[in-house]
């Protein structure tokens, strides 16, 4: 094998110091798609990257490359890429397929009991009002969704930033953002060198959210205001028992961890951010070339294949 199936492997190592730029200089809605194409294509490229390079390893055992009647001679001597690297390879593959099969069931399970939670619940105009008082409110995907808010964060805001607040929790289901992080996290269990970017999606989620409340109420320091009481007031609450209930990240999450707020707050304090076409145009060449050494590396297996069946 070449260079070229190394190569997804390389950008995995660069990408995540993208990540944070990406998430606090772009648009939030922008950054959102553009972090999770680059966790599913980085995901995908460096799983089939391994997988090709585990392949070379197995046909180099004369009684693996018979199943395919390739000469296991032939691919030790004309195959590049050092045996130890193949079979690291394979070791990784496993570990890959392994973790991303594990998320996904888990995320399945996850979404399949929040729409059932969600179903179960009375609701009017999607909103749920909870007895108690911590300050707590979330979104639970379904369909339709619910938003639960609790009444110890009903008392703790005005009717202004209740309005704020539904508007945030309300931009969570209608924009699907738990598909997002679960895309992302799905990319993050195949490579784990890309978790930065799940982290970033987690924020800009809620930087989207924040920008949908603003655009609904005209008032962005309104908006910044409603942020930070809200998730003040649920640092300071009261505890309650783990796993009560499911949030938009598939637990119960106070707003606390929901996103770092100052950040938050100080991106709603200055003028909207653009969508920073240069940023745009680094991450879409990153993944084009990730998918086209991708390709390149899967036409030199081809080539491999092809001679050394031919003797």
């Amino acid at each position: 094998m070449r260079v070229a199936v190394y190569i997804p492997l390389l950008l995995s190592l660069l990408a995540p110091l993208g990540a944070r730029p990406l998430s606090e200089r772009c648009e939030p809605r922008l950054a959102t798609w553009l972090l999770t194409a680059s966790a599913l294509v980085l995901g995908a490229a460096t799983t089939i990257s391994l997988a090709l390079l585990a392949v070379t390893g197995l046909i180099r055992f004369p009684q693996l490359a018979g199943i395919g009647h390739w000469s296991a001679h032939t691919a030790q001597r004309d195959d590049p890429a050092e045996l130890s690297v193949a079979l690291f390879a394979g070791l990784l593959l496993g570990a890959a397929v392994l973790m991303a099969a594990r998320m996904l069931w888990q995320r399945v399970r996850t979404l399949a009991s929040a729409a059932l939670e969600a179903a179960c619940m009375p609701t009017k105009d999607g909103l749920v009002v909870i007895e108690d008082e911590a300050p707590d409110a979330f979104a639970i995907p379904g369909l339709p969704g619910r938003v639960v808010v609790s009444t110890g964060m009903l008392r703790t805001l005005d009717e202004t930033e209740r309005h704020i607040l539904l508007a945030h929790e309300r931009a969570h289901l209608a924009a699907h953002h738990y598909a997002f992080v679960a895309l992302t996290q799905l990319g993050a269990a195949a490579n784990p060198l890309l978790r930065p970017l799940a982290t970033a999606v987690t924020y800009t989620i809620e930087r989207w959210a924040d920008e949908n409340a603003a655009t609904a109420t005209g008032d962005r320091e309104r908006v910044a205001r409603t942020v930070g009481k809200a998730a003040l007031a649920a640092h300071h609450g009261p505890g309650r028992a783990p796993g009560a209930s499911l949030a938009i990240l598939g637990r119960r999450t106070p707003l606390t961890v929901a996103g770092p707020v100052p950040r938050r707050v100080a991106a709603l304090l200055a003028p909207p951010f653009g969508r920073r076409p240069v940023l745009a145009a680094a991450t879409a060449t990153l993944l084009v070339t990730a998918a086209l050494s991708t390709a390149d590396a899967a036409q030199d297996l081809h080539v491999l294949l092809e001679a050394v069946g031919a003797r």
